[in-house]
């Protein structure tokens, strides 16, 4: 095959590099099987395609998915000693891979090879020829790359392998230094784990960046602090710990896990209050609780059950006043339940949510001084930012739920729509999702952007049921009635009332409120 080295593409690739990587694909397609002699030529055809197109990031991307290929099937045969040249080579590859696109399409085009790479270097990064491979990479790509996927690296700060370990760290070291607001709540996350060693790690971080940007980790600390303080209210706290107190006393006879869940919040409750609405609570509910803890401590002491008798009708009691008070808080001000929040204006600290490398800063102005409680079960409260910029910022602030896994959706909804606006069949259809920001606070609390103009499926099935006089748990109640005991059936016998449930319901309620909303038959197709 004659081949003109000089010969340049229109979009500027090499003619030689395009046929060395076409060559390369049709010799894997011939080789299912993949023997040692056909790796060996397809990986040339590979390597002679990078060589005649140093910065295609097309020919670097084949070349690193091959070898991991390659690296995975050694590994499957049990020759690891082999496999861990190829580890070196695609880690290689996906470097050079993503330095391409950091000078061409961008950061979102080049996740896929992120993600690929971390996955090596969490797997195999111990071995030194991996780590020399890495810290040669890491000096070939642009450090903002690194902030589409800091949710994995943070997640793997305390690994029990000091190599890598140590190697993550010095990376979040470097892109603090050039984008500390992009750590900020991440790291505090980390810095709140119940794992010792992953606090001790991610502080270790934190340390380091407050060496150049003090102000801007104590502000960070600060608001993160506040913000968890106002998305779970004590008596909110004492509501769902009396909850899970219960059925692991009354349910599970497991004093221990009872005793467990409580001694926490009394132990809060003897550091004292910190705000108006906490001090309300103390004023209202401290003198029960109190009384209920020494109960238990007598219990502790002694084993009588008749302490724990007496502790729990105090505690009963205290239960019934907060449940028939929560409905009653529907707005929240700053002054009352954090003071704090209301003294922040003009912080270096971005609005959550809004830091990109590539984008003017957006800071934190001020805290609009009302939340309102949304009326759900969880009682999120709607939140308010205004930024530096004049706009105003809305959140869903949440608590009693772990929003890291949000987080990871909203990245995985990111890939997708790169992958639909990279299709001829798919970019001219408006097939994008919708995507949110969505930022931890704590294991249990964060924040999420609030999309305006939307509706949930449960107010909109609520809504049309409520017109028509349908039980909204229509469902729920037909299968109870089916089986009283439903909770004690074994699976298969579930899945038989859940069937019949189904079989008597017409279960069409989103279609019908998705024509009523419709203006037109037009905007009905388009839906």
């Amino acid at each position: 095959m004659l081949v003109s080295h000089g010969a340049i593409s229109s979009a500027g690739v090499p003619l030689t590099a395009r046929v060395y990587l076409t060559l390369a694909s049709w010799k894997r397609a011939l080789s299912p099987g993949l023997d040692d002699d056909a790796i060996q030529e397809i990986l040339v055809s590979y390597k002679n395609a990078t060589l005649s197109a140093k910065d295609w990031g097309k020919a670097w991307h084949s070349w690193a998915l091959f070898n991991t290929e390659v690296m995975s099937r050694y590994t499957l045969r049990g020759r690891p000693d082999i496999a861990g040249k190829y580890v070196v080579a695609a880690v290689t590859g996906y470097f050079y891979s993503i330095a391409c696109a950091s000078t061409t399409k961008g950061v979102d085009d080049s996740l896929q090879d992120i993600l690929r790479l971390l996955t090596l270097w969490f797997n195999h990064g111990a071995t030194s020829e991996v780590q020399m491979a890495l810290e040669k990479g890491f000096t070939l790509v642009k450090i903002e790359m690194w902030l589409v996927v800091l949710p994995q690296i943070i997640a793997r700060i305390h690994s029990n392998n000091r190599i890598v370990r140590e190697l993550i760290q010095e990376l979040l070291v470097r892109i603090g230094k050039g984008h500390p607001q992009a750590l900020m709540y991440p790291l505090l996350v980390a810095c709140k784990s119940i794992s010792i060693l992953r606090q001790r790690a991610a502080q270790e971080v934190v340390d380091k960046i407050r060496k150049h940007s003090g102000g801007l980790v104590d502000q960070a600390q600060l608001v993160s602090k506040e913000l968890i303080r106002v998305a779970i209210l004590w008596h909110e706290m004492w509501h769902e710990a009396l909850e899970e107190a219960s059925r692991m006393y009354f349910g599970e006879h497991n004093i221990d896990g009872m005793l467990a869940v409580l001694e926490p919040l009394h132990a809060m409750l003897e550091r004292g209050a910190e705000t108006i609405k906490e001090n309300t609570f103390i004023q209202a509910y401290g003198h029960e609780l109190l009384e209920a803890h020494e109960c238990c401590l007598k219990y502790r002491a002694t084993g009588e059950d008749a302490e724990l008798t007496k502790a729990w009708d105090l505690y009963y009691h205290v239960f019934r006043r907060i449940d028939k008070q929560l409905p009653s808080l529907t707005t929240l001000d700053l002054h009352s339940v954090s003071p704090e929040l209301l003294k922040c204006r003009k912080l270096e600290l971005a609005v959550p949510g809004t830091y990109s490398a590539d984008s003017p800063l957006v800071t934190i102005e001020y805290f609009v001084p009302q939340l309102i409680v949304i009326t759900s079960k969880q009682r999120p409260r709607k939140l308010t930012i205004h930024g530096s910029d004049g706009e105003d910022y809305a959140f869903l602030l949440k608590g009693h739920e772990d929003l890291r896994q949000d987080e990871r959706v909203m990245q995985l909804f990111g890939l997708v729509n790169t992958l639909l606006e990279n299709s001829r069949k798919t970019s001219e259809k408006d097939l994008s999702i919708q995507r949110y920001a969505v930022i931890p606070l704590s294991p249990n609390s964060g924040l999420i952007g609030w999309v305006p103009n939307c509706d949930t499926l449960h107010a909109l099935i609520r809504e049309y049921r409520d017109a028509r006089k349908i039980f909204l748990n229509q469902e729920h109640r037909l299968m109870l009635a089916f089986a009283p005991d439903y909770d004690h059936l074994p699976l298969i016998a579930k899945v038989e009332v859940f069937q019949h449930a189904l079989q008597n319901t017409e279960g069409n309620d989103l279609a019908k409120v998705l024509w009523l909303k419709s203006r037109t038959s037009e905007v009905w197709l388009e839906r």
